[in-house]
């Protein structure tokens, strides 16, 4: 591995105030989990990286903000040219958001059922759109975007966050230094879901390389059939090429109906109001938290629960 590409840092090649929309990114918060982990090990402890604290509400602003900037430093982004990707939604509105202050031209391939609260929040932010097929979900979006760049290579720069490596590199200078220092370097093990696998690929490398013993422990839904928005079953997907399957330590399944009710619980009992997917990812930490006798465990909660209010998933008593 190129240590020189690992160690690049996210800056911008142009200058902005010390108090810009991009300084924002990354630093959130750990908060411990407390009411759910009651009747546990006093000895275990659990943290959520709560990433909607991020200007664009979500995880992803950390691998847009280095996928932007990589491309402006390559110069990829002169002459007008619009930057283009696929996306179910918070890798979109992270661009949009990011590009914005910019003058960037952000084009986005999203699924024609992706919920109406991205739709109208990508539309807010400038982003313009092609909307993909529903039944083609978020990789019918990316052979979307793909053609469409091979059909106009003047107009479009196409990002692909699947492959580009700047996705992962974003969590291992960002993610992984931020868990270090915020635990003392205390983690001893870090669960993330897989959906393009950028935040368990990138945090995982660079707390493996700091922490030789620390245990990676990856997130899926247990079957390609599945409600867990921005997960992916990897052994029934295409896989994402940015993707080291030897890196996990254990990949943890969990069903839609698991990641429902924790949601909910997260509300309820935790006054977290998460995504989907953030909930899938601490339905597995308490999973491992039942199998140790101590231990600190850190958890990525990509996004809060806003861009969800249309599902049936509240519709409860």
């Amino acid at each position: 591995m190129d240590k020189s590409i690992l160690e690049e840092k996210l800056t911008l090649p142009i200058s902005f105030p010390d108090q810009d929309l991009w300084s924002t990114i990354g630093n959130t918060p750990l908060i411990r989990l407390q009411r759910l982990t009651d009747g546990f090990a006093e000895s275990v402890e659990i943290y959520g990286k709560a990433e909607w604290f991020n200007p664009g509400s979500s995880v992803k602003d950390r691998p847009a903000a280095a996928i932007l900037s990589k491309a402006l430093s390559n110069g990829l982004l002169k002459e007008d040219r619009v930057f283009l990707d696929s996306s179910s939604g918070n890798m979109g509105i992270a661009y949009a958001t990011l590009g914005a202050p910019l003058g960037i031209r952000v084009h986005i391939a999203i699924p024609s059922n992706a919920g109406p609260e991205r739709l109208t929040i990508l539309r807010a932010l400038g982003a313009e759109l092609t909307l993909t097929d529903p039944l083609e979900g978020s990789e019918g979006a990316r052979v979307v975007a793909a053609e469409m760049a091979a059909e106009n290579p003047s107009l479009y720069y196409y990002a692909n966050q699947y492959s580009n490596p700047a996705n992962w590199q974003a969590h291992y200078t960002t993610t992984g230094p931020e868990i270090l220092s915020q635990t003392n370097g205390r983690v001893t093990h870090f669960v993330a879901g897989l959906g393009t696998t950028g935040t368990l690929m990138g945090t995982g490398r660079y707390l493996r390389e700091v922490l030789p013993d620390i245990r990676l422990v990856a997130v899926q839904p247990d079957g390609p059939i599945h409600g867990l928005e921005g997960l992916k079953h990897l052994p029934t997907s295409n896989v994402p090429e940015i993707y080291e399957p030897t890196l996990p330590d254990e990949t943890i399944p969990v069903t839609t109906e698991q990641a429902y009710e924790m949601v909910r619980r997260l509300g309820k009992e935790e006054g977290l109001f998460v995504g989907i997917s953030a909930a899938a990812a601490v339905v597995a930490a308490l999973n491992l938290a039942k199998r140790i006798e101590e231990g600190v465990i850190v958890v990525i909660l990509p996004d809060s629960g806003m861009k969800y209010l249309h599902q049936p998933i509240w519709d409860v008593k």
